[in-house]
């Protein structure tokens, strides 16, 4: 594991904990809910953004969260041909989005980063990631708040909601294929209002050190909440008759497995009860003692004196790895029939594409200003979507935090590609607000088909071949760039079994990037800002359109998709970040999908102003002209600069690929040439009537 001074925990609490300044924190954690929101997408999405929240703030000692994320994958929301038992890629679309709206917004936690894939892949099982950052103080009375201290001795106490029947099972159906008689009983029901008691509750107790270690009852329930921290004491005892229940009739192995919502764990010296019963009191929060702390070397859970589970901490926390096959062998894929020569008719239809078209009626109603700390916000400008956002999570310091994301699963046509395209563009988003290069830190989250070869899975060879590929790209990013894996998950059985067949979600990885800028004042947004300013683009175009949205507009895949060249970008994103440092950029986007094209007319629409741009002039290893337009190769960005500061910004992006393509126009026109061939020319309020007609 890559190993930085600024990372505190990584891989071993809820969350990856890296320095923000002498004085506090960072943790962020990255999950999934994808078969519970299949199933409810409502209370799916809602328990998933109120987990993700549970969860990180037991990271260490107890944090407080200051932003959310969440990154969502569809099915196409105009799909006609649905498998039988699944409910309709726009109902779950309406649903989560709901649900994730209310978890955020009446916690009281801003969204301020996300995305929407839609792909025809995901109908029958979305993929859906929640995300969450928190801050913490680094001591607390010269105790660090990054760890946590269970000793045998120390009372096992339940803090928060009640225990019922609802979440059982949670864990375990989440591990199985999907199907169509899998009970709703197994979604939680979350209560947003009842954790952010919970939360004002942890906090103080944690200011007045009044635990010694907390984490959050998810996955499992008391089992794994209790039982995680046991692993330190080696041992402990669970009550279940002293468990608080909603109502009566709960067997003693469901309250121990339960994942009922709002409830932490929480390890306390005998003589700190009485206080947290005053303090739990003051906070109208419910706090039982449930348990023990031993050294016996076992989980021991009793119901009324008698044993009903009596487990070996060996085996719980050191299970038998499972030894698999991979076998691996490209695939060929169908080439798009190109029909369509104007360039300008293909242009606006790219623009009219989901995965392309704006976003901002969904957007508008995630809160992203509540707390008053967001600085770069999902959209700027007008409506300009932004390739990351900055928080200001201290109120006393300038100093700003970065969160960014890349997810491609588009490109199926290697899973390395994909996962290297994934990686490449977080570091970018990250690098496009003003991000420090050399202070980045990483999260990994695995959506995978289930790839172990069976009867049900006569092609998990290949399947398992796809995920190891996808981990080797990613250990080649983060030592390429050296950036430090500090937290993921992965989630390894989305399937969907009907009636008429197997339904698999394309490989997909998430990666979530967060950094640090040194003064949110230097951040840098996409949109720009003046008549005259230059433009530049950043990095090599190349032919790779493979996966690309200008394909999907022809119906076909293609083989070639975007490489990353680590060697060739890791100077170009030093020289940038070096750029943004010194306030020489003032507007910058990253180029994903839809190609340059789209990215010029992103940064161009929330200003109203024009662009005129000759693609001749671009790094590229291709002059076709539809390449230099729609290409989504990676590593690019297009950046403009004030014309008094031209001639420095060259200077630090000396050795780089770069060129000056055009300029920031006053009028409305929207102008790309090839030399002396004009390839599109158009009115900028015409193509953003079209990207804003799209209701999404």
């Amino acid at each position: 594991m890559l190993k930085k001074p600024y990372v505190l925990s990584a891989f071993k609490d809820n969350g990856g904990i890296i320095k923000f300044n002498p004085a506090y924190d960072i943790a962020v954690k990255v999950e999934t809910h994808n078969a519970p929101s299949a199933l409810d997408p409502y209370g799916g999405a809602l328990t998933g953004i109120l987990g993700v929240n549970r969860d990180i703030i037991g990271t260490g000692m107890g944090a407080s969260p200051i932003a959310n994320v969440d990154m969502l994958c569809f099915g196409n929301l105009d799909e006609k041909n649905v498998p039988e038992g699944v409910l309709h890629p726009r109902r779950i679309y309406e649903g989560v989005v709901e649900g994730i709206k209310d978890g955020g917004n009446k916690s009281g936690i801003p969204t301020v980063n996300g995305s929407f894939t839609f792909e025809q892949g995901f109908t029958a099982r979305p993929v859906i990631y929640c995300g969450t950052l928190v801050i913490m103080p680094t001591e607390i009375n010269g105790r660090k708040t990054s760890e946590k201290k269970v000793e045998p001795g120390l009372l096992a106490v339940m803090v928060g909601g009640r225990v019922g029947k609802d979440g059982i099972h949670g864990a375990t159906f989440s591990s199985q294929q999907l199907d169509s008689h899998i009970p709703t009983s197994v979604v939680q029901i979350g209560d947003p209002i009842t954790q952010k008691k919970v939360l004002d509750f942890i906090i103080e107790a944690r200011d007045a050190l009044l635990y010694e270690a907390i984490t959050d009852n998810g996955a499992g329930g008391l089992s794994s909440s209790i039982g995680e921290m046991a692993e330190q004491s080696n041992g402990c005892e669970i009550w279940l008759e002293a468990v608080p229940l909603k109502y009566p009739g709960l067997q003693p192995w469901e309250i121990v497995v339960s994942e009922s919502q709002e409830r932490m764990s929480i390890a306390v010296k005998k003589e700190n009860v009485e206080k947290l019963e005053q303090l739990a009191k003051k906070h109208e929060v419910e706090m039982t003692v449930v348990g023990k702390f031993t050294d016996s070397g076992r989980l021991h859970a009793l119901y009324e004196g008698k044993t009903v589970a009596y487990l070996d901490m060996e085996f719980l926390h050191k299970p038998p790895r499972l030894k698999l096959e991979a076998k691996w062998k490209r695939k060929t894929f169908m080439e798009p029939n190109i029909t369509e020569r104007d360039l300008g008719v293909v242009f606006r239809r790219l623009l009219a594409l989901p995965n392309i078209a704006s976003k901002e009626h969904t957007i508008r109603r995630y809160d992203h200003e509540v707390q008053g700390k967001s600085v770069i916000k999902p959209l700027m400008g007008n409506n300009s979507p932004c390739d990351a956002a900055v928080i200001k999570p201290v109120f006393e310091s300038w100093e700003g935090l970065v969160v960014a994301h890349g997810i491609c699963p588009k490109y199926v046509q290697d899973s390395h590609d994909m996962a290297m395209a994934a990686f490449d563009e977080a570091v970018r988003n990250a690098l496009a607000v003003g991000a420090k290069f050399g202070y980045l830190a990483a999260l990994d989250n695995f959506s995978w088909p289930d790839p172990v070869q069976s009867d049900k899975t006569p092609d998990g060879e290949y399947k398992l071949a796809q995920l190891v590929r996808a981990c080797m790209a990613v250990y080649y990013c983060s030592t390429g760039y050296g950036i430090p894996l500090v937290s993921g998950k992965d989630s390894v059985k989305n399937d969907y079994y009907g009636k008429d067949g197997k339904y698999s979600i394309p490989p997909t990885l998430l990666m979530t990037v967060i950094g640090k800028i040194t003064d949110v004042r230097n951040a840098v947004s996409s949109e720009f800002k003046q008549e005259g300013d230059a433009l530049y683009v950043l990095g090599i175009t190349r032919e790779e359109l493979g996966g690309s949205e200008y394909y999907r507009l022809f119906n076909g895949t293609g083989n070639t998709c975007p490489k990353v060249n680590i060697e060739e970008t890791l100077p170009l994103y030093r020289a940038f970040s070096n750029a943004c440092e010194l306030r020489l950029v003032k507007s910058a986007h990253d180029i994903s999908d839809g190609g340059l094209a789209v990215a010029l007319a992103e940064c161009s629409f929330p200003s109203g102003i024009g662009v005129e741009a000759d693609v001749s002039r671009i790094p590229a290893e291709t002059q076709n002209e539809d390449a230099l337009l729609f290409s989504e190769s990676a590593g690019r960005f297009v950046v403009s600069v004030a014309e008094k500061d031209a001639e420095k910004f060259e200077r630090i992006m000396h050795g780089a690929k770069f060129a000056r393509v055009g300029r920031v126009r006053g009028d409305k026109r929207f102008v790309i040439r090839k030399g002396e061939s004009t390839l599109i020319n158009e009115d900028s309020r015409d193509l953003k009537a079209i990207w804003n007609g799209v209701r999404i």
